[in-house]
């Protein structure tokens, strides 16, 4: 994903890296290159032929109302088209910009792409089995269906589908599609259907490649049964929602450039091979097929700035009789304002690092029964914990319910259990590598109770495994790293909220959450006209997308459950 002003890199990287580096002390190189971006854009939008945005000329007579200034549509039109206002300081400050993006943490858990503007655009690629199209297009295209597609269906009769089950679709007396049972989808839970068209309506023969005669998105969504034989007379059940692209790089088919999609196997056309197969074609066979297709698209994604805005003021009798105290009362009252603004997005990045990793959490548990929360005691029992709110909807909590593990007994000790949520961590982020396909995790956010037992129980000599995690208390900064895995402790979450969010930090090209700053932090400070005393107003305008179809792949959120008398601490 890009934002979608071109720019020297390099060149920008060298006039502000030295700048940054030496103002923050940020020496990290990732972060000194999107901060280096950020920089230039917000000069240009600073600037407007090398002048701030104001003419030097626009002093009003008088104080007046406290008001902004209006859009004067000119640089010369100050005296007619606007409203005049009270403003000495109506433009961004890049140092406090700076300040803010040096301090919020949760920048560090998520891939930044400055916008040069108030709205940005994301770009990304996805690969699809093709062969055809799901929607209607028009002409021919619009009749022929790609060879795979998925749908989420509701069987109503007879047992469930296995590899190879066969059942058709359509409208009218016979069906239109063939459609063979590949596998379920191992993302979002649905089935997975190799496509043949019908050639004939009126009858039973099909052979792949040919169009039926109406589009597959027509036959799924307008029809939405299938059913047993071409007659369409035993319904099986409904589909429950519109024929997709199977997706190749998450859903990868077995066979699909082997032997396995070739039109004469199967039943009755020995020698039969199952579609499950991966073997590859032979010589003869493979240079007289046509090559399945794989289709290429591109996807755009427009974003807009959202804003964190807040103000303070202060008396005049502060602003004196603090000096004698050596205490700048602008200056503090700006600094509790950066302070808000940080808190703000570190609470908005990390509630949607959870909900996302909370989505993951319900879909793995949906495809493949696993659950990676734990809960611990002396008794036998299930144990429902909830993870929170999932990413499509605000409404309903996403629980994890597990049996929960017998410990305390066996030679077991609060070490030895405190050594479990090591491996949870660490199953967390294999899932997550298994899962999303771009790697493992590289953090994870939890408690302060959580992370006092994954630091007390560092040195484990007995079973060790490989960390770096040190034993100093700290705020939202990490404490250390787990077979990889920074581990960050969040001030915010309560002492015995038993949550952990496990999560692979991107580099903008790949799913998951994207963080793209317009204006990190904007500061106006205005003169009150009742107590002529200085007002700051603050706000940071941004945006925190949900990137690629599966963003949530790339987190993980557990959680844990201690039945009375079981402590970690």
């Amino acid at each position: 994903m890009y934002a979608n002003q071109l720019i020297n890199e390099a060149e920008v990287q060298k006039t502000w890296g030295p700048i940054i580096e030496e103002s923050t002390g940020i020496t990290e190189k990732a972060k000194l290159s999107w901060m280096s971006k950020y920089c230039h854009y917000h000069n240009l939008n600073e600037s407007v032929y090398n002048t701030v945005h104001l003419n030097p000329n626009m002093n009003t007579q008088g104080m007046g109302a406290t008001a902004f200034p209006s859009d004067p549509t000119t640089m010369n039109n100050f005296n007619g088209a606007m409203t005049p206002g009270s403003g000495d300081r109506p433009f961004s400050l890049l140092p406090l910009a700076m300040q803010v993006a040096a301090q919020t943490v949760g920048l560090d858990l998520v891939p930044v792409v400055p916008m040069q503007g108030p709205m940005g655009v994301l770009t990304y690629l996805d690969f699809v089995y093709g062969g055809g199209r799901t929607t209607q297009a028009g002409g021919i295209d619009g009749n022929s269906a790609p060879l795979l597609i998925k749908a989420p269906l509701t069987q109503v009769t007879g047992t469930a589908l296995a590899v190879n089950s066969v059942i058709y679709v359509g409208t009218g007396a016979n069906a239109s599609y063939e459609l063979t049972y590949v596998g379920q989808s191992r993302i979002d839970g649905f089935p997975i259907f190799r496509v043949r068209g019908n050639s004939d309506a009126a009858g039973t023969t099909f052979a792949q490649g040919t169009e039926g005669y109406e589009p597959i998105y027509t036959a799924v969504a307008a029809a939405t049964s299938f059913f047993l034989e071409a007659a369409m007379t035993t319904d099986l059940g409904d589909f429950d929602g519109a024929a997709e692209y199977v997706k190749a790089l998450e859903d990868h088919i077995t066979g699909f450039s082997g032997d396995a999609f070739e039109d004469n196997n199967r039943a009755g056309n020995p020698p039969m091979v199952a579609i499950d197969s991966n073997d590859p074609y032979e010589r003869g066979v493979g240079e007289s097929t046509p090559d399945n297709i794989m289709g290429l698209s591109l996807f755009n994604k427009s974003v807009a700035a959202k804003t964190f805005q807040v103000a303070a003021a202060v008396t005049r009798e502060q602003v004196q009789d603090l000096k004698q105290f050596g205490i700048d009362a602008v200056a503090q009252v700006e600094a509790v304002l950066v302070n808000e603004l940080t808190q703000s997005i570190n609470k908005y990045i990390l509630d949607r690092i959870f909900r996302n990793g909370a989505t993951n959490a319900g879909n793995v548990n949906t495809v493949d029964g696993l659950q990676l929360s734990a809960a611990y005691g002396t008794t036998v029992g299930a144990v429902t914990i909830p993870l929170g709110l999932g990413n499509a909807d605000n409404t309903t909590i996403i629980n994890a319910t597990v049996q929960r593990t017998i410990v305390g007994a066996g030679g077991e000790t609060q070490g030895t259990l405190q050594r479990r949520l090591y491996t949870k961590v660490l199953a967390a982020s294999n899932l997550i590598a298994t899962r999303g396909r771009r790697g493992p995790a590289t953090f994870a956010v939890t408690s302060g109770e959580i992370a006092t037992a994954l630091q007390d129980v560092a040195g484990f000599v007995p079973y060790p495994l490989s960390n770096t995690i040190n034993q100093a208390g700290g705020s939202l900064y990490p404490i250390g790293a787990l077979a990889g895995v920074t581990i960050y402790v969040d001030p915010n979450m309560a002492w015995t909220d038993y949550r952990v969010a496990v999560g692979r930090k991107g580099d903008g090209n790949s799913p998951g959450l994207v963080f793209m700053p317009y204006l990190m932090a904007e500061s106006v400070e205005t003169i009150a006209e009742g107590t002529m005393a200085p007002k700051i107003a603050v706000k940071s305008r941004f945006a925190l997308v949900d990137a690629g179809f599966h963003p949530e792949t790339m987190y993980y959120t557990l959680g844990f459950n201690f039945e009375a008398g079981t402590s970690i601490i």
